[in-house]
């Protein structure tokens, strides 16, 4: 029997609504879990329980996007402080207010440099800092090991700083702010640190 132009119309605005509805339930449930700051292992498990049981009914890049940064962190068995942060950080930017539809407001005052410079690898010291369209931090930082260049945590001898592109307006007051102004004062201290967007990084790779 032919599908009727009628259904097909409903078929689609009852998908619509299903996308939109999942996508205030996700928001809803980041801004709970970072309400407190910590994301212990029972949010976790339900994150991730709620992830596998809605990824294939929903094209919305916010789930897709999410699940596959959970599923490389515990790729390895093991979800350690380091990762624990990062997907805290990732949740709180998807809770944003600056959020809409999955579209993440950045912000024009984080201190890039200007004129945006030509990067190289070969023992470059690199920092990553913020939540990465690319992958998880760790993927960032073996991607430019395999260059030859040196990942690491911010230092005097750290030559360039990478901010992951999900940066919202709200950046001054996130825990990867405080890796932006320790490497705005290290430039106002003449130390000659980069301090650069991801996609400007990845348009080097």
């Amino acid at each position: 029997m032919a599908e009727r132009p009628g259904d097909v119309f409903l078929r689609n605005v009852n998908a619509k609504r299903l996308q939109v509805r999942l996508v205030d339930e996700l928001i809803g449930m980041a801004k709970a879990i970072v309400a407190d700051d910590v994301l212990n292992n029972a949010e976790l498990e339900y994150l991730v329980r709620w992830l596998v049981a809605n990824r294939e009914i929903t094209s919305d890049p916010l789930v897709a996007i999410l699940y596959r940064r959970i599923e490389a962190m515990l790729a390895d068995g093991i979800f350690d402080d380091d990762e624990r942060a990062e997907l805290l950080e990732t949740l709180r930017t998807f809770g944003s207010e600056a959020m809409e539809m999955g579209e993440v407001m950045k912000s024009t005052s984080i201190p890039f440099t200007a004129p945006a410079p030509q990067l190289s690898f070969d023992g470059v010291r690199y920092c990553f800092t913020g939540t990465f369209k690319y992958g998880t931090r760790s993927e960032c930082e073996a991607t430019v090991s395999q260059r030859g260049a040196v990942p690491g945590s911010l230092t005097r001898n750290t030559d360039a700083l990478v901010v992951g592109y999900y940066a919202t307006e709200s950046w001054l007051h996130s825990s990867y702010g405080r890796k932006i102004m320790k490497a705005a004062d290290m430039l106002e201290a003449g130390r000659p640190i980069v301090i650069v967007s991801e996609d400007h990084w990845a348009s080097h790779l």
